[in-house]
């Protein structure tokens, strides 16, 4: 019976790519197909183990129907082998810069360069984007766009299940979180937010935090701090933060057209004592970027240093976790 489902979906989607030329011919309505294919290879030098994944593989369409109404579905064919269905939401515009969305899209609590595997700047995650919370759900969210003089804002709040994604469950209370930014993904951005989350008698947190962002056309600093509280005794608090910079050198060859050299410093805590951060982790990165006709793709060395001080439970799945590694990823966006 899955089966039969996500063959349908897949089927369904490729007849949407089918009419996307068609249906981009006029205003109303549209559709624009977009995909991530993300590839790699791990090698742990703790335990000499090596794996190679298809970590993510994305398929999505999205558009306008009408004047006031648009549209976002996405599908992850595999995410580590598994099928997941991720943003399915439609948007009402009624005024210039007032946006209305319903279904399943991503909370208003992290940053789409530090989740999105197509916008990353290194083939794994932040530790913010990966340990803190699952970054999508069911709910409803309002977004406004608007100008204080020459400063673009942002207000962003929304209400959800508080139960991560594809699980519509009942609940006697609901998640809720907002967030403000102030700039613009060119030049200057900063942004705070906050985000309740009571999923259960054990998994209750409220989170929050802030980060900054400067980039120009080829260069390119972010970064966040971000606290997860405990309203229980079953988990623990976390504190982390990264910064991290990249540079995107022109490099017109046959093959690559930038050469793109990164580095990051990223730090978590659950213990809070004297002794600092419990794991500090340093990602050196260099990638190859090639981008023709809508399609770009990246092939990309990265190796990571793990500093650890104290064990944590967040990484206690396998030794591979908090081992350095070495990893080589081909990145192909559309």
């Amino acid at each position: 019976m899955r089966t039969n489902i996500y063959t349908t979906l897949i089927l369904l989607l490729t007849t949407m790519c089918l009419a996307a030329q068609e249906a981009d011919s006029t205003r109303y309505p549209s559709i624009q197909v977009d995909g991530t294919l993300k590839n790699k290879y791990e090698y742990a030098t703790k335990t000499g183990n090596s794996r190679f994944s298809v970590r993510n593989s994305r398929i999505g369409v999205k558009g306008v129907i009408n004047s006031f109404t648009s549209y976002r579905a996405q599908l992850e064919l595999s995410d580590n082998g598994d099928f997941k269905v991720l943003d399915l939401y439609g948007t009402l515009m009624p005024s210039e810069g007032l946006n209305l969305m319903l279904g399943q899209m991503g909370i208003p609590l992290f940053n789409s360069y530090i989740t999105s595997p197509g916008t990353m700047m290194f083939a794994n995650r932040a530790f913010i984007g990966k340990y803190f919370l699952s970054t999508r759900d069911l709910g409803v969210m309002a977004t406004y766009n608007f100008r204080m003089g020459n400063l673009p804002v942002k207000l962003e709040g929304g209400l959800f299940n508080g139960n991560a994604i594809n699980d519509p469950v009942w609940k006697d209370k609901l998640s809720y979180g907002g967030r403000i930014g102030l700039g613009s993904m060119k030049g200057a951005r900063v942004t705070a937010k906050m985000y309740n989350y009571p999923k259960d008698e054990t998994k209750q947190f409220f989170i929050y935090g802030a980060d900054f962002r400067y980039a120009t056309s080829n260069w390119k600093v972010e970064t966040e701090v971000m606290k997860r509280e405990s309203k229980t005794e079953a988990f623990s608090d976390l504190l982390s933060y990264y910064i991290q910079s990249a540079c995107y050198l022109p490099m017109k060859t046959r093959f690559f057209d930038q050469l793109i050299p990164a580095l990051r410093w990223d730090a978590v805590d659950e213990t809070f004592d004297q002794d600092g951060f419990d794991v500090n982790r340093l990602t050196t990165g260099l990638g190859f970027g090639f981008n023709r006709n809508g399609y770009t793709s990246i092939l990309r060395f990265d190796y990571e240093w793990y500093m650890v001080d104290n064990a944590m439970t967040i990484f206690a799945e396998n030794p591979e976790m908090d081992s350095n590694k070495f990893t080589v990823e081909l990145l192909i966006t559309f």
